[in-house]
């Protein structure tokens, strides 16, 4: 393996998987997406224009997640949903179902996003990225990455709020 290209793509090899994770919905197909996404970067490694080597990585990512979810839908095959993305360590029972509870919540909430809205949900809230790397991912403008996730944070917040409406006792 190329040198340079190890430094560049292998420290964000984590961020290439939660993001295959949070697209494709399933570890073992994730962990796939990542493996051919490394072929794909060493293949044209060459292109690589020294710009940030995460963002270039994670777009790789990105498209080849596309790649296999368009060939799952055209095959008809439908995704599974996994929530154990969030493991609690947590000692105390009531702690660990009361924090399960929340991260099922979370979990299903962002699954229930469109994948345009997710994945900039988990590029800038779980990958911290900056809006212009997101941009550069996804080949939108910064304008669309602001507005994806206003939308995703407003349709998240609905969620939220019509779980505590649920929870609390009516009196």
């Amino acid at each position: 393996m190329n040198a340079a290209f190890a430094a560049a793509a292998l420290p964000h090899l984590d961020a290439a998987y939660t993001l295959a994770r949070w697209l494709v919905r399933e570890p073992a197909a994730a962990e796939d997406v990542v493996q051919e996404a490394m072929v794909r970067a060493l293949t044209y490694f060459a292109s690589y224009r020294g710009d940030n080597p995460r963002a270039w990585l994670l777009r790789i990512v990105r498209n080849t997640a596309y790649d296999r979810m368009g060939a799952e839908r055209r095959r008809g095959e439908q995704p599974l949903d996994d929530a154990e993305a969030f493991a609690d360590p947590s000692p105390d029972p009531e702690a660990a179902l009361q924090g399960r509870e929340q991260r099922d919540g979370l979990a299903a909430a962002l699954a229930a996003l469109p994948a345009e809205l997710r994945e900039c949900v988990v590029l800038r809230e779980i990958e911290e990225l900056s809006y212009r790397d997101i941009a550069r991912i996804t080949d939108v403008p910064v304008g669309t990455v602001m507005s994806r996730l206003f939308r995703a944070r407003q349709m998240l917040l609905r969620v939220g709020r019509a779980e505590e409406a649920v929870k609390e006792p009516r009196t």
